[in-house]
């Protein structure tokens, strides 16, 4: 009995060491900017006040248009803003196999309050477009069927007047006119 009371006690030692260490998937996070329709930045807190800092993190699987790329650009960030706003600027995030992308930023699934996922809300009502980079997979399937419903549905970028090139192509052919958030 005494051995299952210790090692039931280095258990919870390891698990207050672990989330008080670093930020923990899934625990609360303050929004302090929305930079465009899928890059934020989070306050993360680490053990101290001493050892809060502010991040970037771009939502996975998504891609809204570049402020650059004309009015969508625009709408995209708004609506972003809009849904942070009501959550009282505090998400959740779910990471998934890589933390980071090759900017340095964090990558991850961004939830409401409410539980709902804002990547697959924004793809959903047209503010974004699917982007899957392996091995961030995860709801893949989830944020394709969102996007077969925006299409079908031409809500946003997929309506009259929508957008007429995809971000990452748009990318592609103006790389100097925009700069990696």
């Amino acid at each position: 009995m005494l051995y299952y009371t210790k090692i039931f006690i280095l258990l919870l030692i390891a698990l207050f060491i672990s989330e008080t260490s670093f930020a923990v998937p899934g625990s609360p996070y303050a929004v302090t900017a929305v930079h465009d329709g899928d890059t934020i930045s989070v306050r993360i807190s680490g053990s101290s006040k001493a050892g809060q800092r502010t991040e970037k993190l771009r939502l996975i699987g998504i891609d809204a248009p570049e402020m650059k790329q004309g009015k969508w650009g625009q709408k995209a960030k708004k609506r972003l803003r809009d849904i942070i706003n009501r959550n009282r600027r505090t998400v959740n995030i779910e990471f998934d196999a890589d933390r980071r992308d090759k900017y340095g930023r964090l990558l991850g699934y961004v939830w409401s309050r409410n539980s709902y996922m804002i990547n697959e809300r924004l793809v959903r009502e047209g503010y974004a477009v699917l982007y899957t980079i392996p091995p961030n997979v995860r709801y893949a399937n989830r944020l394709s069927s969102a996007q077969k419903t925006a299409r079908s549905k031409k809500r946003g970028i997929w309506g009259p007047g929508g957008l007429r090139k995809k971000p990452a192509d748009w990318r592609r052919e103006h790389p100097s006119a925009w700069q990696k958030r």
